[in-house]
């Protein structure tokens, strides 16, 4: 990937806290009395900041995710992507990126992102019970015009069909969800793999 890698550093000690915790929500938060909680998660927690060991080898890991985009009339979207395990690739120290190949063609969220690049992911693993949220900048590129070594860099191995585009995200911060109302569901190979 050509492009630097985005930094937005804040001042507060947990990054997704300080990005997420607006004032309306720390209202909310205030109004609902987890507030107290939540100061001191922000304040203790860690930066998440900057991926892990743990984090590249969870990513690294799925076989899918949900995408949030935003369009220029203030519309979410979110849209799954799926693909084989490690489709979507670390590719940097806070970057990761996948192959993006032909869909419905209707491009929801390639369009949302030209005019506001900013993404939230979550990435879930069902069978254990963990959920990853990341938010980041959104970057995406026309294979077509891009080095083919490049673009074999973030094609999932085995896996058929053209590469229409590749998308980068840097990761400006990332928060583990906790397990409480994660159903367990596996896939077909987990299932098999346990009977």
């Amino acid at each position: 990937m050509v492009a630097a890698p985005f930094s937005e550093k804040q001042d507060m000690a947990h990054q997704f806290a300080d990005i997420m915790f607006t004032d309306s929500v720390k209202r909310a938060q205030e109004l609902f009395g987890s507030r107290e909680h939540n100061e001191t998660f922000s304040e203790r927690a860690g930066p998440n900041d900057e991926l892990t060991g743990n984090e590249v080898e969870f990513i690294s890991g799925r076989d899918s995710f949900y995408i949030a985009t935003v369009n220029e009339d203030g519309w979410p979207y979110v849209q799954h992507r799926g693909g084989p395990p490690g489709f979507l690739k670390v590719v940097g120290p806070n970057r990761f990126a996948y192959a993006d190949f032909r869909g419905n063609t209707q491009l929801v969220s390639v369009g949302n992102v030209s005019a506001n690049d900013r993404v939230s992911l979550i990435l879930m693993d069902y069978q254990n019970r963990r959920r990853l949220k990341t938010l980041g900048h959104m970057r995406v590129e026309d294979a077509r015009r891009m080095p083919p070594d490049e673009v074999a860099a973030v094609k999932a191995d085995k896996y058929r069909g053209l590469v229409e585009r590749v998308v980068t995200i840097d990761v400006v911060a990332y928060d583990w969800n906790c397990p409480q109302h994660i159903t367990r569901r596996f896939t077909e190979a987990e299932f098999t793999a346990r009977h």
